[in-house]
């Protein structure tokens, strides 16, 4: 019995790996430590300023409620969460010693050593959820206290360079902001080294947008509205935007709903909105308790509009408020968008790693040789252009081959790859590839820097390829 085929890319790669591994045994080494990178899940971070709601969306991808959103020591160390058994907590220090933390309940009780001395904290517990990607969770950017906004840089960027052993080393971003980011958070994920296409923009708390829960619009609508304007303001940093209600998705996903709370919601449904929300902020309200736990699960705008549904029980309230929370469709980009994406970025360090070695070790002509092979695969076609986007992107944004790059990594078909449409009969696709050959090859007589000199080299081959139906 064989397993499920191999990824073309992994395969390329592992292959690779294995004929640095027979140069020698120091190489060998070398290829065991790239190989652990090549066989773990990607990385993708997970950044924002403080209340972003970072930690809450963790919470909801996760499944369960592990990462700390209060004020503890724990909130201020990026965390690294990937699935695996028996569940524990390790605290990874700048060093890149490992320390046990105890934990309660999943919840981190207390830490180590001082949080000043943590690169991050490794976390594992058993979730299919974060099988396929591991989620980092971070501080924060522009928090309260410089020091966490410092660590969050050592661990994703400034750790990178240092010191691996201290590097949470992220494949993608998953970048929240409450209505537009800031120039600080556009210029720190440039600073992470991701494209567009490795970075997810979610307006969080959606469910408070605008006017919030009581306004004239219904507040998950106008942010979604938002959420459309925004991706197009904002391409040249994000693949796209999507709302997403933050207190919803940790509720729904995490099991904390019961049907005690949909009961308690229920006999809320004849009361005006407005009457509503004044007896939430009465002095003396009925059992008090009732009525602060189901606003801490829903908010203003859970508690409002979720009454009709959770007279029919706590499992269709919980269905609605999945459906409401955006998570469903945040689920779809990652797996089939942002994660694979943080694969191809994955596999271009891979072959960084192998240049690095040719530059370092003696045996580098051969190490040079396998760096070349690969390239040259056509299975990493798609992996070389990204890193020509990446390239072009730093060095001139706006260029005509930094679109072209993106549009070919970016579309599944060989129509949409060269901005036809989807109907494109095989003759059509075949005579834009020539068109579209032509036009790069013009541009090679003038170059603008040298990042385009080097990217109309692949994109040149690519069209050829296309032009010819390969």
């Amino acid at each position: 019995m064989t397993g499920p085929p191999l990824d073309p890319v992994r395969a390329s790669l592992d292959r690779a790996l294995h004929a640095l591994a027979a140069l020698g045994p120091e190489l060998a080494a070398e290829a065991n430590r790239i190989g652990a990178i090549l066989w773990s899940p990607p990385r993708i971070v997970v950044v924002g300023r403080l209340k972003a709601g970072k930690s809450t969306l963790v919470n909801a991808l996760v499944g369960a409620a592990v990462a700390e959103t209060a004020a503890l020591e724990a909130t201020s160390v990026v965390s690294v969460y990937q699935d695996g058994a028996p569940a524990r907590v390790e605290a990874v220090l700048l060093d890149g010693t490992r320390n046990p933390v105890d934990t309660v309940r999943g919840q981190i009780a207390a830490l180590p050593v001082p949080a000043d001395e943590i690169a991050y904290l490794h976390r594992w517990l058993p979730s299919a959820a974060i099988r396929d990607h591991t989620l980092v969770d971070t501080p924060g950017l522009a928090t309260l206290t410089a020091e966490n906004e410092a660590r969050t840089r050592r661990a994703l960027i400034d750790g990178f360079e240092q010191t691996r052993t201290a590097s949470v080393d992220a494949d993608a971003a998953v970048f929240l902001f409450d209505s537009t980011p800031r120039a600080d958070e556009v210029d720190f994920l440039r600073q992470l080294g991701f494209t567009p296409l490795t970075t997810l923009g979610v307006l969080s708390r959606a469910d408070g947008f605008g006017e919030g829960a009581l306004g004239n619009r219904d507040p998950l609508e106008h942010a979604a509205e938002h959420a459309v304007t925004l991706a197009h303001r904002l391409r040249g940093t994000v693949m796209t935007v999507l709302p997403i209600a933050g207190l919803l998705a940790e509720t729904s996903h995490t099991g904390a709903l019961t049907e005690a709370d949909a009961r308690a919601l229920a006999e809320l449904g004849a009361m005006a909105p407005l009457d509503l929300i004044d007896l939430l902020d009465s002095d003396d309200p009925a059992e008090p308790h009732v009525r602060d736990r189901l606003l801490d699960l829903l908010g203003e705008y859970g508690m409002i509009h979720g009454r009709a549904v959770a007279g029919r029980g706590a499992a269709a309230l919980n269905d609605w408020l999945v459906a409401k929370s955006g998570v469903p469709q945040l689920r779809r980009v990652l797996a089939r968008h942002l994660g694979a994406f943080a694969a191809v970025h994955r596999a271009g360090r891979i072959v960084r790693e192998l240049d690095q070695l040719a530059y370092t070790h003696p045996a580098r002509d051969r190490i040079r040789d396998i760096a070349a092979a690969l390239r040259a695969d056509p299975a990493l076609r798609t992996v070389v252009l990204f890193e020509h986007l990446g390239a072009m992107l730093d060095a001139d944004p706006a260029s005509p081959v930094t679109d072209e790059l993106r549009r070919l990594i970016e579309h599944p078909t060989d129509a949409g790859r060269l901005g036809l449409p989807p109907g494109a009969t095989a003759d059509q696709v075949r005579a834009e590839a020539r068109r579209k050959l032509s036009w790069a090859q013009a541009q090679q007589l003038s170059t603008m820097t040298a990042a385009e000199d080097a990217a109309l080299v692949p994109l040149i081959h690519t069209y050829g390829l296309l032009a010819r139906g390969v």
